[in-house]
């Protein structure tokens, strides 16, 4: 778990599949209404976690579509009975294997996701104060989001920055500017105490990157 705090708790899920990446859930304790972030494998081990916990999962949130985000996405939609979100551009990507570069590995796609567009706000059917506010930052792929809390102080920042480092932007879609700008006009106008919840990397705050970057 990386906070519990009032009514909400946030589970970081490390799940393998070439790559280990962070998987989190968004949850309010009371309820347990749960929004899911980037699940990028291990859909059995998921499942289990959400069956264990007795946790009711309302929707599946991207951060992007690169493979290593989505590869439960198929299973969890089917067997939880929910819908994916993810950024307007996203289809590039989820139904793209070279774009989403699965096309290496296991080809996967996703058909089928719901939009989110910049200043969207996502909030727990269960619990409204529970929300997460898009911002779109563009440069690690076209599709990349922040999902940001302004009250709960923490924001799922995919793979657009890392504890001490930046996303990679050689990828399809990539851009090192667009990344940058990202950061600097988005990520870094949020409050210096925001909590950074990455896809690969240990938490970290804006203030600490602020002094990396």
């Amino acid at each position: 778990m990386v906070a519990e705090s009032g009514d909400k708790m946030i589970y970081c899920i490390p799940v393998r599949g070439v790559f280990k990446t962070n998987c989190y859930l968004y949850a309010d304790e009371k309820t347990r209404h749960a929004l899911l972030i980037d699940p990028g494998a291990q859909a059995n081990e998921l499942l289990k976690l959400i069956k264990d916990n007795h946790f009711i999962v309302e929707k599946i949130l991207l951060t992007h579509g690169h493979f290593d985000h989505i590869g439960a996405v198929n299973r969890l939609c089917k067997e939880l009975g929910v819908h994916v979100y993810a950024h307007k551009n996203s289809d590039d990507y989820l139904m793209n294997p070279v774009k989403n570069l699965s096309a290496y590995y296991d080809p996967i796609t996703v058909s089928n996701a719901k939009y989110l567009y910049d200043g969207d706000v996502i909030a727990l059917e269960a619990n409204h104060s529970m929300a997460l506010k898009v911002i779109e930052t563009p440069g690690h792929t076209e599709d990349s989001i922040v999902l940001h809390s302004e009250k709960d102080k923490v924001a799922f920042v995919g793979d657009t920055i890392f504890q001490g480092s930046i996303g990679n932007y050689t990828y399809p879609g990539g851009n090192r500017n667009d990344l940058i700008r990202s950061i600097k006009n988005k990520i870094f106008a949020l409050p210096d105490d925001t909590m950074l919840l990455s896809g690969h990397s240990a938490q970290t705050t804006v203030i600490a990157e602020k002094q990396n970057i």
